[in-house]
């Protein structure tokens, strides 16, 4: 009869110790998301370079937020007015050389509301960096519409390490209705209306958004968003290079944006003729050249504003 083989110590430490040197299970499904995460990275990366449309959704402080990235070169991160959706605007002027990233904000489109928790400029703005930072966009351009002007400005003021110049189309900068034209009643302000523009934000948002019964919940979250504005030193304190464009029948008050454009220390101000606080959408042939006219400068060509935090109208200068 044979004698069982002994195993030595040796040989029991060997097997002993390629086990122990195994990654765990939870190591393993770590490394495999990076390494799926990483594949992800570079063929975004890849598609964007070939010009072609990425949509997407990413995990942003508890939403998932719908994002949508079109043109190549580098980026250009446009924010939308209330109840914009990513795509509804198209930007070929500024896709033919720029990555444009667009984005649908809580609530709106198809990024899902959290029914708790409030909209806010403030809110949007962090939003926003973070979509960036899962992006891995460390800095961009910037374009905001109406309440996404208001963020362009929030993103400028507390991460200006982010933006290399902006541009904000019939933002506030202050809080309504001081700064809307006497006698005009815009439907932000009045929540029972449903003025041809509410009919088509309404019509957007049932088209787009997953749950399209949800419309009277975050209509009325929109109208109730508390919005204070920004002191005149915080406007002094944003130093990124900004475009303020107004159209001359906006119902913002043309003169408070020349107020702002007045304490902003790098503010140019362009004013569109017979244009009104939609001419983003309506008026493209007249507000694109102006937004690539200021996106393609170089920093050379930016004067600083001469006024002072302390101008009030009606001063002589």
């Amino acid at each position: 009869m044979k004698r069982p083989k002994q195993i030595g110590f040796a040989h029991v430490f060997g097997i002993l110790a390629v086990f122990l040197l195994q990654p765990a299970p939870l190591a393993q499904a770590e490394g495999l998301k990076t390494s799926i995460q990483g594949k992800k990275e570079v063929a975004m990366k890849n598609d964007i370079q070939k010009g072609k449309k990425i949509t997407g959704y990413a995990p942003v402080n508890g939403l998932k937020m719908y994002y949508e990235i079109e043109g190549t070169g580098e980026p250009l991160v446009f924010i939308p007015p209330a109840f914009g959706v990513a795509g509804a605007k198209s930007f070929p002027l500024l896709e033919k050389n720029r990555a444009v990233i667009q984005m649908d904000l809580q609530g709106n489109g198809r990024t899902v509301d959290i029914p708790d928790r409030p909209l806010s400029i403030e809110q949007y703005s962090k939003d926003v960096v973070e979509l960036l930072k899962y992006l891995k966009i460390s800095k961009a351009d910037f374009v905001g519409e109406s309440y996404g002007g208001d963020t362009v400005a929030m993103i400028a003021l507390r991460h200006p390490e982010l933006v290399r110049r902006a541009v904000t189309y019939s933002a506030t900068f202050a809080a309504p209705p001081a700064t809307l034209d006497p006698g005009i009643t815009h439907y932000e302000y009045t929540p029972t209306a449903e003025t041809r523009d509410v009919q088509y934000q309404r019509e957007t948002y049932q088209k787009t958004a997953p749950d399209p019964s949800y419309w009277p919940k975050i209509w009325e979250k929109l109208v109730s968003i508390k919005w204070n504005g920004f002191s005149k030193e915080e406007l002094a304190s944003i130093k990124a290079p900004l475009l303020i464009i107004q159209g001359d029948r906006d119902f913002v008050k043309l003169e408070h944006s020349i107020d702002t454009f007045r304490v902003i220390p790098n503010a140019e101000l362009a004013v569109v003729p017979s244009a009104s606080h939609f001419a983003l959408s309506s008026d493209q042939e007249k507000v694109m050249p102006m937004i690539q006219h200021f996106l393609e400068k170089s920093e050379k060509q930016i004067p600083l504003a001469t006024a002072t935090v302390g101008y009030h109208p009606g001063e002589t200068r």
